[in-house]
């Protein structure tokens, strides 16, 4: 069906006058969010209740090396004990019983490699950190702590094939039994849950996972993201001119998504036709549609038609937020739940959007709290300027224990953005030097501390 045919669509398409007493009513910006994280959970729960295996419910297993930033989808267990047998903690002596002790000449046990043979009561052997202690071991001693000779005094209790006896090993510590020795399943047993559901894969839980016996995980499949550029008047190359300027969100928002945890199916560019976009937006299969532009109420602003056409439901239509104000959010109609995000066109209106909605949607999406995780609160170094009505995201830096506001904050902007560590939820009215606001952060490492050149970015 097209846009002309969708029986939603009045012949008629001429905006009808709206009563001037009746201001558009957007949503809070903290409510916007929390409503883009029920969502979310709501489309997870869907699938999970209707019992059909939707492509967000079925695990994958991942190789180790491609699991990172993925999502557990159940509870990592150990598969071994953990250390599965009795090592050494440190360089030194494998011995037992008590000293002095007779100094086995047959080499080091080294790790990777399974001892010879039971030591005796008072023998020692040298040993290596992560090996195997022999059987009959009471204690390892570290190296520092002992010493060797060759006594011709005291008779060894061991001697060697040719009759001589064998070197002395005496503590310089009192040895205390089992010490330096790390016992089996001293980390964890077999069958332990080491980790819940839910976790998100970091380069610490892949050693983890190695050390307990796994070569893949079973993970949460990344929620399947289409981006939707609009707009006649952009370049996806060269320098602007006659009126056509680059396309910076279409670089920016892949990568973007797949920081959050999205797989990204495509990244499309429509221009400013209606029909395209409906048809852009009933064809596509993916859990979440981002568009860019189109959102507010200009002569090609097409995406409240288009979205009224295709029989979605808006759940926020604008948001009390500088800048990305116009930005939506609509459930799309259809047996599977999905939804759609729309971001103004102006780059750094979009992020605002990609974080107040998009980024609250997917973490829902992949299992995570049907609440925003709220971020750190930093003191704000100077006085930022807020709207008198609206809350205001606005990119900062931190500087030592101070969050440091960017010039170049105005929506069409990306500079500001760029040398950022987060946005600074700055309030209605504003907020004064010291102030402790709340820091959005970035889905990237960033070097906090590290400043722009002065002058070219503070305010």
């Amino acid at each position: 069906m097209t846009l002309k045919e969708s029986a939603l669509v009045a012949p008629d398409t001429t905006p009808l006058p709206q009563p001037a007493e009746e201001p558009h009513r957007a949503t809070a910006w903290p409510v916007a969010r929390t409503t883009a994280a029920e969502a979310g959970a709501a489309a997870r729960a869907g699938r999970l209740g209707e019992g059909a295996r939707g492509p967000l419910d079925v695990a994958l297993d991942v190789p180790l090396g491609a699991a990172l930033g993925r999502v557990l989808a159940g509870p990592l267990l150990a598969l071994t004990d953990l250390p599965s047998f009795d090592t050494s903690a440190m360089d030194g002596w494998a011995v037992a019983g008590t000293g002095p002790w007779t100094v086995r000449e047959e080499g080091a046990v080294l790790a990777g490699h399974a001892p010879d043979a039971v030591l005796a009561d008072g023998e020692a052997v040298r040993i290596a950190t992560g090996a195997r202690v022999p059987a009959g071991t009471t204690a390892v001693i570290r190296a520092e702590h002992s010493r060797t000779e060759h006594s011709r005094t005291e008779p060894s209790r061991t001697e060697r094939g040719d009759g001589a006896p064998g070197p002395l090993l005496h503590a310089l510590r009192e040895v205390r039994a089992r010490q330096d020795i790390r016992p089996r399943g001293q980390e964890c047993r077999a069958g332990d849950r080491l980790l819940p559901a839910g976790f998100t894969v970091t380069p610490a839980v892949l050693g983890l996972a190695a050390a307990a016996g796994y070569d893949a995980l079973p993970v949460l499949p990344r929620p399947r993201v289409e981006i939707l550029v609009l707009g006649d008047e952009l370049l996806t190359a060269g320098l602007p001119h006659e009126g056509l300027i680059r396309d910076a969100l279409g670089p920016m928002l892949g990568p973007w998504l797949e920081a959050l945890g999205a797989e990204v199916l495509a990244t499309r560019r429509i221009g400013d036709d209606a029909e395209e976009l409906y048809a852009a937006v009933t064809g596509s299969t993916a859990d979440l549609l981002i568009t860019t532009g189109g959102t507010a109420a200009g002569p090609v602003d097409h995406l409240h038609r288009v979205l009224d056409a295709a029989g979605a439901t808006l759940l926020v239509d604008g948001v009390k937020v500088r800048p990305g104000h116009p930005m939506l959010l609509a459930r799309l109609s259809g047996e599977d739940p999905r939804h759609l995000v729309g971001l103004p066109g102006n780059p750094l209106a979009a992020v605002s959007g990609l974080l107040t909605l998009a980024e609250p949607l997917l973490a829902a999406l992949t299992g995570g709290a049907r609440e925003p995780h709220r971020a750190p609160t930093v003191p704000v170094q100077d006085e930022v300027q807020g709207h008198p009505h609206d809350t205001r995201l606005v990119p900062v830096v931190r500087r030592a224990d101070r969050a440091v506001p960017l010039h170049y904050n105005g929506p069409a902007m990306l500079r500001g953005i760029a040398a950022a560590d987060g946005l600074a939820v700055v309030p209605p009215g504003g907020a004064r030097p010291g102030q402790a606001l709340e820091i959005l952060g970035l889905p990237w490492p960033t070097a906090a501390g590290d400043v722009p050149a002065e002058g070219v970015c503070f305010t």
